[in-house]
């Protein structure tokens, strides 16, 4: 698969917790409600939860409106404190799936988080891509992401 038939998405941000603090976050689907970009696009949204509680296999789908679509989310692989990857799969508003990737880090006093989202460019994907990039579509909602990851992760209810 060439470079044109692929997309990365990637932010990272430094969040002033221990990366086992920061991994409990992402680790554990009914923690993401708190920090997530989504969550509040549609007040309405519907949400299930499937498998274990958190880490591998552990599984979050939503159904909502027009901009939240359908979706499902799996947790594919971790390793503690340092990675989780889950697989995604939008359903609507068009179908695709990526892979996600949150790599975490110990720096300085913190822990540096890096987003990662890689997938295929679907037919979709390309008629999307003549008027807007991945990046320009969801890298904002990332930064969004990381910003309220960092505020919950570093509130001391955390």
């Amino acid at each position: 698969m060439s470079a044109a038939d692929t997309y990365t998405v990637e932010r990272s941000t430094i969040v002033r917790a221990d990366p086992d603090r920061v991994y409990r976050q992402i680790v554990d689907f009914h923690r993401w409600p708190a920090w997530s970009p989504w969550e509040d696009v549609d007040p309405n949204m519907q949400r299930s939860y499937a498998g274990p509680a958190e880490g591998v296999g552990s599984v979050y789908e939503w159904s909502g409106n027009r901009k939240a679509g359908a979706g499902r989310m799996e947790i594919t692989d971790t390793e503690a404190p340092s990675r989780v990857v889950i697989g995604l799969r939008f359903l609507k508003p068009f179908k695709s799936e990526s892979t996600i990737t949150f790599t975490l880090s110990a720096e300085g006093d913190g822990t540096r988080v890096t987003w990662t989202m890689t997938g295929s460019r679907t037919l979709g994907l390309r008629v999307m891509g003549v008027f807007t990039s991945m990046d320009k579509l969801v890298g904002g909602d990332f930064d969004k992401g990381l910003a309220r990851l960092r505020t919950v992760t570093e509130s001391p209810a955390a």
